[in-house]
């Protein structure tokens, strides 16, 4: 960070932008539009309201809204009361929202809609006061009444470097959700390197169809604020909506996972709107095939660029640039951020020969300080240099870029041969029937592991396992060919988007194990 990037916090971020475009709109949401200056007004009374319950600096305040302005206003006054933010989805049951709370020690929860939280509360001592949005409840704080108070001043002084603006739990694809602790720095140096990579203005308007309270969906709160843009909200995201929303608003920047991307150019009204306002996009979470790069680009008018990060790398770590081919952004995941070191390893933690397939490692200003309460999982993840082991298999050519191959834990050892599910998925990804696809292993007695390709077709079209077999190997050495096939109505994912081979492997085994006892 340069010097000026250095003393920028979250809540200031907000106030500087504010000055510089106070009457210019901040946020659509729905029927709402908020100008930068009402925006950062209600963020300092909501922080007062904060203050008032008893909030102090460094306490955990929990977040459970759907996309709204409401969640962004409480995300800034979080910061602004110099407070930690704890984004939780607002679909979790009782039982995951009370496992965040508890990990965290959160003090204040906001939540938005009735449900177990009155329950929660009494069950978590460490629990002090429950706001609620939109709705009243007996021995809940009114979220509009807070907003209200005015009597109290709320000015902390924050170390971007070393407090902490967030704890964001890992989405848990693979195991237990683990609180990724990131500073302010962490999320501000993220924010502005990509912003840069994308030659972000104040005149870009950026649709937001992914959760805010997923680590995507934050950065592009941030990346809005920073350069002065606008938000344009989606509550939930549809593809209807999303097209809506672009022609109506003139969006200009479109980030999203490739689903999102695919659907919107497979809809059958999609030559009905008035997509000329894009200008780019982020797309990261899942491999997309060149054709579609091509079809975006070509079609949607939208110059994509393909990212890729993680929650404890405050989202983007590399990324593409304009100047890269489509072939290039489908294959790889670009290039270092400005600021940032990469390098593959061993199973060692040596580093790898250009091109050799190992395990991506990180070091730079946005790797998180570890995970919360977790000391065993932060030494095992960080070493005493700073760099990160991201658990992502990966190569790196002589010009730096990345290929990711796959999770190391999602790795297939079958027969003592390696197989990398991710390779198998995206040449299914490219088959003209199949919509979405995962590749994972299931336990063998003779083998070890056994590979199973579970693929969900297009709409009225039959797939036979027989012709999905010929398909792999024409393409693959023998054992890398998929044991078993599964045709399936749609894949689990997480809140973000991405597949969950946790659930899948629980469902698919649960649907093995019926079989075999029928």
């Amino acid at each position: 960070m340069n010097k000026l990037q250095s003393t920028l916090n979250v809540s200031n971020t907000l106030k500087l932008t504010a000055k510089r475009f106070f009457d210019k709109e901040a946020i659509v949401d729905g029927a709402k539009r908020i100008t930068y200056g009402a925006l950062d007004q209600d963020v300092t009374s909501l922080a007062r309201g904060l203050v008032s319950l008893g909030v102090k600096s460094g306490d955990r305040v929990g977040v459970a809204l759907k996309n709204s302005t409401e969640f962004i206003t409480a995300f800034f006054a979080i910061a602004r009361a110099g407070a930690v933010l704890i984004p939780l989805n607002p679909f979790f049951s009782k039982e995951e929202c009370s496992y965040i709370v508890q990990q965290t020690g959160a003090k204040v929860l906001f939540c938005g809609e009735k449900g177990y939280f009155v329950e929660l509360q009494k069950e978590i001592t460490t629990l002090n006061e429950i706001i609620s949005v939109g709705f009243q409840e007996e021995g809940l704080v009114q979220y509009d009444e807070l907003l209200a108070r005015q009597n109290l001043e709320a000015a902390f002084q924050v170390e971007p470097k070393e407090d902490l603006f967030a704890i964001l739990f890992t989405s848990g694809t693979t195991g237990r959700p683990k609180g990724a602790m990131l500073t302010h720095e962490n999320v501000l140096f993220s924010t502005m390197s990509a912003a840069k990579v994308m030659e972000c203005t104040e005149e870009d308007i950026f649709l937001i169809p992914n959760p805010l309270f997923h680590i995507f969906g934050i950065t592009f709160i941030l990346r809005s604020t920073f350069c002065g843009g606008k938000l344009v909200m989606m509550e939930k995201y549809s593809v209807t909506k999303a097209l809506e929303l672009i022609e109506a608003e003139k969006v200009t920047v479109h980030p999203g996972v490739p689903t999102m991307f695919i659907l919107e150019l497979n809809s059958p009204d999609f030559k009905k709107y008035d997509l000329s306002s894009l200008r780019t996009g982020e797309m990261a979470a899942a491999p997309c095939p060149v054709e579609v790069v091509e079809r975006i680009r070509k079609e949607m008018n939208c110059n994509v660029l393909v990212a890729y990060g993680m929650t404890e790398t405050s989202a983007t770590l590399t990324i593409t640039s304009f100047e890269d081919t489509d072939q290039l952004r489908a294959e790889t995941v670009g290039r270092a951020i400005p600021g940032v070191e990469l390098k593959i390893v061993d199973e060692n933690r040596a580093e790898c020969p250009v091109g050799k397939v190992g395990e991506l490692a990180c070091r730079g200003p946005g790797v998180t300080k570890g995970y919360d309460n977790m000391p065993e999982e932060t030494a095992t993840a960080i070493d005493h240099e700073g760099w990160f082991y991201s658990g992502d298999l990966a190569a790196m050519d002589e010009k730096g870029y990345v290929r990711i191959v796959g999770r190391k834990k999602e790795m297939i050892i079958k027969g003592g041969f390696n197989i990398y599910p991710r390779e198998i998925e995206e040449s299914l990804h490219k088959h003209p029937d199949i919509v979405d696809a995962a590749v994972i292993g299931l336990p063998d007695d003779i083998y070890g592991e056994v590979t199973c390709a579970c693929v969900v077709a297009k709409e009225g079209v039959d797939l036979e396992q027989e012709s999905l077999q010929e398909y792999i190997q024409e393409r693959f050495v023998k054992y890398k060919v998929p044991d078993k096939f599964i045709i399936m109505d749609n894949l689990p994912v997480t809140a973000s988007g991405k597949i969950s081979k946790l659930k899948l492997t629980e469902e698919l085994k649960k649907r093995l194990n019926s079989h075999e006892h029928n």
